[in-house]
């Protein structure tokens, strides 16, 4: 049974005395988080920015993770320096690594070691402090901020200014937000954004938060332009006709008698809405729509075949319906009907044997559904032997496919819909553009795509779908409006426990459900949401 989770934690991290590793420069560091609760089997939970040009980073990005007091819940914090816009660390430079379990650093609230190298040795004197903060308020303050007449600190052009924000704490002051750099601009707009209220002040309005202004400067030295202090209850007096002002105040200018500002930054809008969890969308009658594509083209060989993707072994598996297991078990329990259509892609079908890139596994166009999990492997075994394996790898169709049910639950205007499609493949994209067209178009609706990997094949072009380096774009140059795609190829977890390939292939999903209906600014349903209401509209 799974362990019940007691609560959320923020955990901040900064770093002193990093190792150099980069020439004519500093180093670029960035922190990842990796966790693990059984076995030697790690995955990553999350990554905190880069920060560029800095020994001594303070990232203002938090990590968020379950604390499940059952749990010995294994954490290992380690660092790099970035140099390439590649997601693979491999490639990166290692600045020394920590590992702990979230135990320790929730029982002293905050924690300073020194990094370790994968030897064990020193890191030189680098370390890393991290700090714990049990989460209770999901509220968040949405922010449109401007400035103007900024101070010029750049001898060719003009300032890159971006913000600071900073909390109170009993230990000083603590970095909650950093917004964006817009070049070149002493009269800057940055783009809208959100702090968690937590960060901010903890949800004491009266709490002091400090601003801070900065020129922007590629080497790390970023000049100073102004601060100012102020609380919640201030931004708050904020309104679009009358925006809130604060004059940007540096201390070293102001000896001189002619000195009145360094700037002015305005707050045009700073309003605290509810930021609503995965769980709050789920308990509140969201239903999660799961169905399966599998890939029946010829690369996978002949199912007769001991070599073949598609050969069932003497105890009834292979890599598909490990796949189709690990991830249906898992989902099925936030689907009240557990019905789940299950569709085929790339074979020869009877009885015209023409090629079909969307046909159910029941052979029934009427009714795909399969009954549980157990119901889509049974129709997968039915269905093998009655197709011929032929090709091209085409995902489109099905994408398009789940995408019309998507696009019809998004009119009904509520959070009660959400689709999951697993698609199951041996390789290589056939139709690349119409994908990647087929992807953006589903990023506006209420849909996530996890594609899992078999066999041995080279699987750059699905991280390349998988947006995590970058905005995947269609083939027009239409961005995704969010990430969607998540790719795992199942090789990386062939003899781990199949709940491990769960974890992995679905932990992005919670994030997407919640981004989507926020984007959307649709509410949960309410709480008295029939469970078991209508599964969305019916695919045929």
């Amino acid at each position: 049974m799974a362990a019940a989770c007691v609560t959320k934690v923020e955990l901040t991290v900064s770093c002193e005395n990093l190792l150099d590793k980069d020439v004519g420069s500093k180093s670029d560091p960035l922190c990842v988080l990796l966790m693990n609760t059984s076995g030697n089997q790690w995955f990553e939970v999350d990554r905190t920015e880069r920060v560029k040009n800095c020994l001594c980073p303070k990232f203002a990005k938090k990590f968020v993770v379950d604390y499940c007091f059952e749990v010995v819940q294994k954490l290992r914090f380690g660092i790099y320096d970035i140099d390439n816009k590649s997601i693979d660390l491999s490639d990166d430079d290692f600045l020394g690594e920590f590992e702990c379990s979230l135990g320790q650093i929730v029982s002293s609230s905050k924690l300073t070691r020194p990094l370790q190298l994968k030897n064990k040795k020193p890191a030189g004197k680098g370390v890393i402090t991290i700090s714990a903060e049990e989460i209770k308020d999901n509220r968040v303050v949405n922010f449109e901020m401007e400035a103007r007449k900024l101070d010029n600190k750049d001898f060719f052009g003009k300032s890159d200014p971006y913000l600071e924000f900073y909390r109170q704490t009993e230990t000083g002051w603590q970095l909650a937000h950093r917004t964006e750099v817009v070049k070149n601009n002493l009269n800057p707009c940055w783009r809208p954004f959100k702090i968690p209220l937590r960060s901010l002040c903890a949800g004491d309005m009266e709490k002091p938060i400090k601003v801070e202004c900065y020129d922007y400067d590629s080497d790390g030295s970023h000049d100073l332009i102004g601060i100012f202090e102020t609380n919640m209850k201030r931004l708050q007096e904020t309104t679009r006709t009358a925006p809130v002002e604060f004059e940007c105040i540096n201390s070293k200018k102001k000896q001189k008698k002619s000195y009145k500002n360094s700037g002015v930054v305005v707050v045009k809008v700073c309003q605290i809405t509810k930021e609503y969890t995965f769980l709050d969308y789920i308990m509140g009658g969201c239903q999660i729509n799961f169905t399966v594509g599998i890939d029946f083209t010829g690369s996978n060989g002949d199912p007769k075949s001991p070599d073949s993707l598609h050969y069932i072994s003497p105890q009834g598996v292979n890599e598909y319906l490990s796949a189709i297991w690990s991830v249906g078990l898992v989902v099925q329990d936030y689907d009240s009907d557990k019905m789940f259509p299950a569709f085929g892609f790339g074979a020869q079908i009877p009885p015209t044997w023409q090629v079909s890139h969307e046909f159910p596994l029941s052979f029934n166009p009427a009714n795909p559904y399969c009954a549980g999990v157990e119901g889509v492997v049974e129709a997968y075994r039915m269905c093998l032997p009655q197709v011929k394996l032929y090709g091209p790898t085409n995902f489109a169709p099905i994408i398009n496919h789940v995408a019309r049910f998507a696009q019809q639950a998004l009119q009904q205007n509520t959070a009660s819909q959400y689709y999951v499609l697993l698609i199951i493949t041996d390789g290589v994209i056939t139709d690349m553009d119409q994908t990647r067209g087929a992807i953006v178009a589903a990023s506006r609706l209420p849909m996530s795509i996890i594609i899992v990997g078999v066999g041995k094949a080279d699987f750059t072009d699905m991280e390349i779908l998988d947006g995590d380096d970058g905005r995947l774009k269609s083939i027009k140059g239409e961005p995704a409006v969010r990430d969607i795609v998540q790719f795992v190829p199942f090789r990386k977890f062939q003899n781990c426990p199949k709940e491990e390939l769960a974890k992995c292939v679905l932990a992005e999903v919670p994030g997407q459900v919640v981004t989507f209906f926020s984007m959307m600014k649709l509410s949960p349903p309410k709480s008295n949401t029939p469970v078991d209401s209508p599964n969305g509209p019916t695919q045929k």
